[in-house]
């Protein structure tokens, strides 16, 4: 006879009636506005009670590819103390749409390669797994899942887990996580804020307990994109006040999914259209003076830099950017393009006259990194002709390039003494003190 983990949280973290709770999940189903036409394999999710962070968690598991066969939830102990990581070894678990299979063959392997050890007192009434199982019902007609909840674990056990059965396409991964804990709203959406920017950025160098309480599988999971320059990109992030309206004791909630490669890319693939009418509804609001409501996808809050270009009849109208990433791209988006438009110094402000006539192009720039170079000639040597928008710096001069320049300056020595000229320095100047750094675009036109 099969042993069945029967639901130990239904009827307090989410509603034990299947009908209700059917009908709460197709309620998450359809007001998903969050949705990317890309699958994925691995998610950061919340744990909450439903009621609160059902509609982040559904959209994340909702994310993940639907040929996945084998479910990972990694998720954080809260009820019983211990080392490494416990396993369940019930052959299934049921809520109240069923039973969904354990792959107990995967836990075989987690419990001799890892040392994971099987525990069902530990899993009994913990919710962090629990509370994702019917989503992944409604979402999955035919999965199997790997319960693995963590307790005094390092993050590259983690890392090294998802690297190993990363490599099989048929398995996917739920990272349960919540956020910062019982502060107020102001200071949980600061916390949140920078947990946010540690996750996207990939530098979780002082990533806190506090700021998650599955700090060990996001940290995991973050370990794992950076080593294959995959990126997380933010779904959505909320708290608890959003439902009680309860500002002074909150819980802080957020959802990433991860992509295949740079966050850039992922922009330029997904996100052109609307990041070309941002810059057109921030130039037109200005000219009607009036506001525009603009609705974007979340990826556009995560830190970004961006040069606006606004051409007319094929000639530069204006272009403006962010050398460095210190804001949300989405205002970096709207500042630059007006800045462009009214407050480049080589034309006059754009009238409404010319508004339709505008091409609008935007530049999403890398963070710059540093050229190491012994002499000017080492320098030629090392920039990349075609590929490196360049920033050079000398004391108080300072100019940059985007890579689009080569298209007019092929020739390096004449890229880089056209760069000093705009620096406000002589093509032969050198010095002992001149630097150079390196990055690269995405460009959308």
């Amino acid at each position: 006879m099969e042993k069945v983990k029967q639901p130990s949280v239904a009827g307090s973290f989410y509603t034990a009636d299947a009908t209700e709770l059917k009908n709460q999940i197709e309620s998450f189903k359809e007001n998903n506005k969050n949705a990317y036409a890309v699958p994925t394999r691995a998610v950061i999710v919340p744990h909450a009670g439903l009621v609160y962070s059902g509609r982040l968690a559904y959209e994340g598991i909702s994310q993940l590819n639907k040929n996945i066969e084998n479910l990972f939830i990694i998720a954080p102990a809260h009820r019983v103390a211990f080392e490494g990581l416990v396993l369940s070894d019930f052959e299934k678990w049921s809520t109240p749409f069923g039973e969904i299979k354990v792959n107990q063959e995967l836990n075989n392997e987690l419990h001799e390669k890892f040392g994971a050890q099987y525990n069902n007192m530990a899993l009994e009434n913990e919710h962090s797994v629990e509370i994702q199982v019917p989503i992944i019902q409604q979402v999955f007609e035919n999965v199997k899942i790997v319960p693995v909840l963590v307790g005094m674990e390092s993050p590259d056990t983690i890392e090294k887990i998802i690297e190993v059965y990363y490599a099989d396409e048929k398995n996917g991964f739920i990272i349960s996580s919540d956020l910062s804990h019982f502060l107020n709203e102001a200071q949980a959406k600061k916390i949140d804020t920078l947990t946010a920017q540690m996750i996207e950025s990939g530098n979780t160098q002082n990533f806190a307990p506090q700021q998650a309480c599955g700090m060990v599988g996001i940290l995991g999971l973050v370990g794992f994109a950076n080593k294959n320059n995959y990126s997380l990109i933010r779904i959505d992030m909320t708290n608890s006040s959003a439902t009680t309206g309860d500002k002074s004791n909150v819980v802080g909630y957020g959802c990433w999914f991860m992509y295949e490669g740079e966050k850039n890319n992922f922009l330029k693939e997904y996100c052109s259209d609307i990041i070309k009418e941002i810059c057109r509804l921030s130039i037109k609001s200005r000219l009607l003076q009036m506001q525009e409501k603009i609705s974007y996808p979340q990826v556009l809050d995560e830190i970004g830099a961006c040069f606006v270009t606004l051409e007319k009849e094929g000639k530069l109208r204006g272009c403006i950017g962010s050398i460095l990433a210190y804001r949300p791209l989405i205002e970096d988006l709207l500042t630059n393009a007006q800045k462009a438009a009214f407050a480049d110094p080589r034309f006059k402000p754009v009238t409404k006259q010319e508004l339709e006539q505008l091409e609008i192009a935007v530049s999403v720039l890398s963070n710059p990194k540093p050229i190491h170079f012994n002499d000017e000639s080492d320098l030629l040597n090392r920039i990349q002709a075609g590929k490196d928008g360049i920033i050079i710096k000398d004391g108080k001069y300072q100019a940059v390039f985007l890579p689009s320049v080569w298209e007019q300056l092929p020739d390096k020595r004449e890229f880089l003494n056209a760069l000093k000229l705009k620096a406000g320095l002589r093509p032969e100047y050198f010095s002992k003190t001149f630097e150079a750094y390196r990055f690269e675009t995405v460009y959308i036109k």
